[in-house]
């Protein structure tokens, strides 16, 4: 029987990359995720792939905001386009070893870096290649103690939770996740037919305009777990105002009862009951006082907010949008270095989303 890591591995390589013979694969984790990284690199060898692993080592991101220069925060090392230009499939783990570590930072130095030009060409060159199917990614859980910490469990808990999210628990994950695919993708077959959308709920009334917007299917082929149906919004045709219920999580700081106010797709108030200053350093940064995402959770195998948006994201019952870059594929035009997801639940019975004027969700459940 498969472990945990090689399980996770497959499904990975296979599934969501689907690394073929001659591909360029990169592998990035933390320490803590050697054995997971040691699964992926054989994985995408059998697939036929180049894997290369890329570590990170506990420690060295303080150490560069603490003590990097003006010069030094802004610098975009040069082996980095290369890369972007030439690597087929990157699998990111998602792990950490401390989730408050950039707690004491300056939000501004931690931001600057990514309001460059060159930092914003290489993103530019980043999505083309994702847009064109040159470049496929994917985003995977390691169960670790400071995740599960987080998520209120303890390590044996948090790891079963993770398991059973992925279809791990399942002889065939891939199999569920296709069946995930084709459940939602009759959803988007609907939402494809509509022009705009109007969300109501708490201190919510907010409209947009999603015309010739192409919804697309979060399946498993790039976030694991999978479990949303998601758009790009018309930039300049958002309007009215929204309260997001949950933290949003960002560097490991925490910005909680986020309100913001919208007009002709720009921010034009954002408050914050904690972690304000975050979230106005956020928007400072170029294009992230737009929202580049909206997207409906389907997931009803996630049942609690676990402070990783890989997961909170999807939980059934809840939207998300997010302020900065939208989604090429979907038709988004708008470009930022960043993509923030903040998360509403939408289980009170006065919490609706119209089509076109017709409920299709209300109180945390599909309408059609």
């Amino acid at each position: 029987m498969l472990d945990f890591n090689e399980k996770l591995s497959q499904l990975a390589v296979r599934y969501s990359v689907k690394v073929k013979p001659g591909d360029i694969v990169v592998i990035r984790g933390g320490e803590i995720s050697l054995d997971l990284m040691r699964a992926l690199f054989l994985e995408a060898l059998k697939a036929g792939g180049h894997p290369r692993l890329e570590v990170s080592v506990s420690g060295v991101a303080e150490l560069f905001y603490k003590y990097a220069n003006d010069d030094q925060l802004v610098f975009v090392n040069p082996t980095r386009k290369t890369e972007i230009e030439t690597v087929n499939c990157i699998i990111h783990i998602m792990d950490d070893y401390n989730r408050k570590k950039f707690a004491n930072v300056d939000p501004e130095r931690m931001q600057r870096g990514q309001r460059t030009p060159e930092a914003m060409e290489l993103m530019k060159i980043y999505k083309e290649r994702e847009l064109k199917g040159e470049l496929k990614w994917v985003i995977v859980p390691n169960p670790c103690n400071t995740l599960a910490q987080e998520a209120t469990m303890d390590l044996f808990e948090y790891r079963e939770f993770v398991t059973k999210a992925l279809y791990l628990d399942t002889d065939d994950p891939a199999a569920e996740w296709q069946r995930v695919h084709d459940e939602q993708q009759r959803l988007i077959d609907v939402l494809n037919t509509t022009s705009e959308i109007h969300v109501l709920g708490e201190d919510t009334d907010l409209t947009m305009s999603v015309k010739d917007r192409k919804w697309l299917n979060s399946d498993g082929s790039r976030n694991l777990p999978g479990g949303e149906v998601f758009t790009s919004p018309v930039e300049d045709s958002i309007n009215g105002h929204i309260r997001f219920t949950y933290p949003a999580i960002r560097d490991g700081k925490e910005v909680e009862n986020i309100y913001i106010e919208v007009k002709d797709g720009k921010v034009i108030k954002a408050t914050a009951e904690k972690g304000q200053e975050l979230l106005d350093e956020i928007l400072k940064t170029e294009n992230a006082d737009r929202f580049g995402e909206f997207a409906i959770g389907t997931n009803k195998g996630i049942k609690q907010i676990t402070k990783t948006i890989l997961f909170d994201e999807k939980i059934g019952g809840c939207i998300h949008m997010a302020l900065g870059r939208g989604f090429g594929e979907a038709g988004g035009q708008n470009m930022s270095s960043v993509h923030w997801d903040i998360i509403k639940n939408m289980e009170s019975p006065e919490s609706k989303v119209f089509a076109d004027g017709k409920v299709v969700y209300e109180a945390g459940d599909w309408k059609i």
